[in-house]
């Protein structure tokens, strides 16, 4: 070549995007054959790629794939391939699109290890069904938490196994209209909801940790579920909840950490006396209000959860929505009766009368003065020599006068 045609050239490939001048990945994906594993040469390559037959595509950890600032950066599209051991990075920026590290539309995937960052949303399963989506690290972009995508999305896809992620400065987790997954072991922090389930039925909700989010686990219209051994802490930002549930019935909510959050729990009463939720062995503990329920009916089971240094146990949208509720041998730091025949229960039951509390639980611009020594003598006084019948709350007949030992801890 002619040495100012060869000067024009590399110019020329100066001036592209980098992910231009990269080796395009795809190349690679079309010459392994079906049932082929390829492990490319160390290095970064070019995307787009999509897997439309059944390969392995492993990275080793060594490889990075460029999406070039467009689009998703890898889709796979053929049953039983496996993804792995890739760096993933730089997709494009249409939420219209859902622009994605890696986009699913498959059964039977394996997409296992990979790290995911700067990538508007990180794995989205599209109609893709008995799925492992197991130990990927993923990340967003630097942007807004609600201009970023979801770190992992389900969109009607079923039987999948979500396991050990590590999700960071995301926006959500969103299960929607998906049936029948198992979310198992996962992190996520520094984001918005860390688990939004709509439309989404007999999903199991296992042993995560949700830390410094907005919100915890959502759940809107979607029935029996079963949230278990999860930990959600500080969720503390403008009315936080660790795990929050309207319209949606048959909920084993059991053996969950809920600490540090502005609402703990936050359940609507059932519609029908059969479609309650059962709360059971939950530790709520440095929450500002650990349970709040909304309603008038209650009727929901309560049973053997642990109550520890939060500023209210308890709240309802009206008296008798908590008070209908079935409590039973929970454990309550602010118990003060006796167990005189030492059978770990409580001699009399727990009761919970509404005094002072009913200032600021009516009046949000009061809440500024919760714990105030103004509001703690009007508290006493009302105590003292109450000028009516006050309300009762709630009562558990059978409180636990020692905190039982939790599975795990």
């Amino acid at each position: 070549m002619h040495p100012r045609k060869f000067l024009i050239l590399l110019l020329l490939l100066a001036a592209l995007p980098p992910a231009w001048a990269l080796p395009p990945l795809q190349l690679y994906v079309e010459l392994t054959p079906e049932g082929g594993t390829l492990t490319p040469p160390p290095g970064e390559y070019s995307g787009p790629v999509v897997i439309k037959k059944r390969i392995t595509l492993d990275g080793k950890g060594k490889v990075r794939v460029n999406g070039g600032g467009d689009g998703t950066v890898i889709t796979v599209e053929a049953d039983a391939a496996v993804v792995k051991g890739l760096f993933i990075h730089n997709s494009g920026n249409s939420h219209d699109s859902v622009d994605a590290g890696i986009l699913v539309k498959a059964n039977d995937t394996l997409i296992e290890n990979n790290t995911i960052t700067d990538t508007l949303f990180g794995i989205h399963l599209s109609n893709a069904h008995g799925n492992q989506v197991i130990g990927n690290r993923i990340r967003s972009k630097d942007r807004d938490v609600t201009l970023r995508g979801e770190g992992i999305r389900l969109w009607y896809s079923h039987e999948n196994l979500i396991k050990d992620n590590l999700i960071e400065n995301s926006r959500d987790i969103v299960v929607s209209n998906s049936r029948e997954n198992r979310i198992i072991g996962n992190q996520m922090r520094h984001s918005r909801i860390s688990m939004e389930l709509v439309f989404s039925p007999e999903n199991e909700i296992l042993g995560n940790t949700f830390e410094d989010n907005y919100n915890g686990v959502t759940v809107i219209y979607s029935d029996e579920l079963v949230i278990r051994d999860n930990h959600m802490l500080d969720m503390r930002k403008l009315t936080g909840y660790g795990i929050s549930v309207k319209e949606s019935y048959q909920i084993q909510i059991d053996g969950n950490e809920i600490a540090h959050c502005a609402i703990g729990l936050l359940a609507t009463s059932p519609l029908e006396a059969e479609n309650i939720l059962t709360i059971e062995n939950n530790l709520f503990t440095f929450n500002d209000v650990a349970t709040y329920f909304y309603g008038e009916k209650g009727g929901h089971e309560i049973h053997g959860n642990l109550f520890i240094d939060n500023f209210v146990d308890v709240m309802g949208s009206t008296t008798s929505t908590s008070r209908l509720n079935h409590w039973e041998n929970n454990y309550w730091d602010s118990y003060s009766g006796f167990d005189l025949d030492r059978d770990g229960i409580g001699d009399q039951p727990h009761r919970v009368y509404l005094y002072a509390d009913r200032i600021w639980m009516d009046r949000s611009m009061a809440r500024f003065y919760r714990g105030s020594p103004a509001l703690s003598l009007i508290d006493f006084v009302e105590r003292l020599v109450p000028s009516s019948e006050p309300d009762l709350m709630y009562a558990d007949p059978a409180p636990l006068m020692n905190p039982p030992t939790r599975k795990g801890r």
